[in-house]
């Protein structure tokens, strides 16, 4: 669709209409220095239906072109909207999360036009957005060449060049007999019908949904609230990561009343019966806990883990609706972690997955390129049955793989891990730091180990980072033991960190795991990397299996990770003398601490997480003649809690205490009570004692059975 000398305005305009007819989407790569692409790009605009698009750079280019301008930290705003078109301005850099994220708001007939330098040029390109993740410091980029021979390589790709040199090709899709038209698809109608089954139904049988983007779960749970509304149903609360991302979502629910709306705002519709649809951030909903029959949480996976285990239990009846893949991670990262919580605490859960795509044709070439650019499709094999013997453990670069491999060994980080976004798949190539190890069966991957290197700073800049005074990227480790921990070897020596471990299904107990830590460590020790450390959301599982690969605690965060909600748990390895003493120094530092820290820092903390790092401690302390005496006053006669308090707190990290108490039934209430401090009250009303007479009780039984052995004490 193009002449000799230009493609004309009208035939652009005759493509964008094909598009839509045709349910398709395209990119187009802008190739070319960055202020003729600019000038070319706002041309080309006033030939097509952009109004309502967005541009993703500079704000003086956004207004020339008369788009809506958007800066990159502030995408996420933009999640729950259908734009006709996108200009990104790879110039200023490319968040591949937000690059991802933003292509799935582009609606049928939607161009993604991609200003970025010749595609020859991109593995020495330095985007701006490197410097963001210590990437700046790479002399090549992998992932960077990756996306450029994709590009390459697909016929769907329009390159158009900025100087006017070449003529891009725009082929249209072939013609259908009835035009597309986005609407309710019959398995959308299915996906309506659940969620008001959901919300109608009994109480504790929570709806997950998880859906791609553009399938339409955001409408289906608009049109969905406002049928529980019309049906009886007072108030239907919804929460998100952002009130941009339900604005889909209160429009379906608007334009469903209709007339029945007394009052509309963006976020809060009432309806002249007075009952209402609700939009709080997730913080104002669990800190305020108004009432409501019906919760529903849009883009689930976007919220901590223990966010959504609080809303699960707050609430009578509760829909999550998740993304499976895209910029919070993945879907399926989200719900094998979150399919713990709900099979423990509401086994009667149901799931629901929506294909379907509702804004655009199924096989739409755009997002068939995402995915393939990105790796959001990545699925590893699950192979039928794995024997030990068989497997075999390699150091492994996956910037030299094939295409296959490094979408096996990407799919077990995604399906391994609450959170793996386009972004991780960069850093994993890119990183100059990063080392990799594979564990394979007869060459298919069963298992990654991901590991980033990391200290080794000069003494003065160490001083500095434990003062507070300075803050390096690329150090997350080291910096935090260094500054948190209060010594400046943790920064000055060399650490190995493991970003990521992840196993396949079939393979797990079969001491895999443990085998790719090893074989990490050993390359510290051969290499003359001083520790081999990780840090993770605490989690009891998670700190069982390092424990076992022998790596020891030494710090935990005071602050929730924002992805999981959980505290940061942090264990180091010595691989050399140093590192040793380091790994003894600051195991036995923070044990110190532990009891001091433990209310003030994590008063919530579950009960068999604090019990698990208590045993995991390195433990000297004992028990003199008068603690024992306090003790056994405490168990058998009428010495008050709060005087034996001390003692109690000091049996709680006594050699082999935290496993007997942990075994005992009211292990709860003595974390709560004895290590966190709470109230008589608070305890009361958690439902953990009938008040402090009961509680005193059960503590003095407990005291009691801990006594019986007396030769651990």
């Amino acid at each position: 669709m193009s002449d000799q000398t230009e493609t004309t305005a009208s035939d652009w305009h005759a493509f964008q209409q094909a598009l839509a007819d045709s349910g398709q989407r395209r990119i187009v790569l802008v190739e070319g220095e960055r202020q003729v692409a600019v000038a070319r790009v706002a041309g080309l605009l006033q030939a097509l239906s952009s109004a309502g698009g967005i541009w993703v750079g500079r704000e003086q280019d956004a207004a020339r072109a008369g788009l809506g301008h958007l800066r990159v930290k502030d995408y996420q705003r933009v999640l729950g909207r259908e734009l006709p078109v996108l200009v990104w301005d790879g110039w200023q850099g490319t968040s591949p999360d937000a690059f991802a994220a933003l292509s799935g708001t582009l609606r049928a007939g939607g161009l993604l036009f991609w200003l970025m330098p010749p595609l020859a040029q991109w593995s020495d390109f330095d985007d701006p957005d490197y410097g963001r993740t210590g990437l700046d410091r790479a002399s090549g980029h992998p992932f960077a060449a990756r996306l450029a021979t994709v590009l390459a390589e697909d016929p769907d790709v329009i390159r158009l060049a900025a100087d006017n040199g070449t003529v891009p090709v725009l082929n249209r899709p072939e013609p259908v007999r009835t035009g597309f038209q986005p609407g309710q698809t019959a398995e959308q109608q299915t996906l309506v019908a659940d969620v008001v089954r959901a919300g109608q139904g009994r109480r504790r049988r929570p709806l997950v949904i998880t859906a791609d983007r553009g399938r339409g779960k955001s409408s289906a749970l608009g049109i969905a609230a406002a049928r529980l509304l019309e049906t009886g149903r007072k108030r239907v609360l919804v929460t998100a990561p952002s009130a941009d991302n339900v604005a889909t979502l209160f429009a379906h629910a608007r334009q469903a009343l209709g007339d029945a709306l007394a009052l509309d705002t963006p976020t809060h519709l009432t309806t002249r019966s007075g009952h209402e649809l609700c939009f709080l951030p997730p913080q104002e909903l669990l800190s305020q806990r108004p009432e409501a029959e019906v919760v529903l949480v849009d883009e689930a996976a976007g919220l901590p883990a223990q966010w959504l285990k609080a809303v699960l239990l707050g609430w009578p009846r509760v829909v999550f609706a998740s993304t499976v893949h895209g910029y919070e991670g993945t879907g399926r990262g989200f719900a094998l972690r979150f399919r713990q919580i709900l099979e423990q605490e509401t086994p009667h859960w149901r799931a629901v997955s929506v294909r379907e795509p509702i804004r655009w044709a199924e096989g739409d070439p755009l997002e068939r390129l995402i995915f393939q650019l990105y790796l959001l499709s990545a699925d590893a094999p699950e192979p039928e049955s794995v024997v030990a013997g068989d497997v075999h453990i390699e150091r492994w670069q996956p910037a030299a793989a094939s295409e296959q491999a490094l979408a096996e060994a990407f799919g077990l980080l995604v399906n391994a891990h609450y959170r793996t976004t386009p972004g991780d798949l960069r850093q994993w190539l890119d990183d100059p730091a990063a080392l990799t190890w594979r564990a394979s069966v007869e060459g298919r991957t069963i298992g990654v180990l991901w590991a980033s290197t990391e200290g080794g700073l000069a003494p003065d800049l160490a001083d500095e980072v434990v003062a507070g005074k300075r803050r390096l990227r690329g150090h997350l480790l080291a910096q935090s033991l260094a500054n948190h921990g209060g010594m400046p070897a943790a920064a000055a020596l060399k650490t190995l960190r493991v970003v990521r471990v992840a196993v396949a299904e079939s393979a797990r107990r079969l001491g895999v795991g443990q085998r790719l830590v090893a074989a990490a460590r050993e390359a510290c020790v051969q290499v003359g990397i001083d520790a081999l450390g990780t840090s993770f959301g605490g989690e009891s599982g998670l700190l069982a299996f390092w424990r076992r690969c022998g790596l020891q605690v030494v710090r935990m965060g005071l602050s929730q990770e924002a992805s999981t909600g959980e505290f940061p748990l942090q264990m180091l390895m010595g691989a050399s003398e140093p590192g040793l003493r380091l790994q003894q120094q600051l195991g036995t530092r923070f044990a110190r601490h532990w009891l001091a820290l433990v209310p003030r820092h994590w008063p919530q903390l579950d009960h068999e997480l604090l019990l698990a790092i208590c045993d995991a401690l390195p433990s000297s302390a004992w028990l003199d003649d008068d603690d024992r005496r306090d003790l056994t006053n405490f168990a058998y006669g009428f010495r008050g809690f709060e005087l034996t308090l001390p003692v109690l707190q000091g049996l709680s990290v006594c050699k082999g205490m935290p496993q007997r108490i942990q075994s005992h039934p009211e292990a709860r209430l003595w974390c709560r009570a004895v290590l966190q401090g709470w109230s008589w009250a608070q305890l009361q009303e958690a439902g953990l004692c009938r008040g402090q007479r009961d509680a005193e009780t059960q503590l003095r039984l407990l005291v009691r059975e801990l006594l019986q052995n007396e030769a651990e004490l």
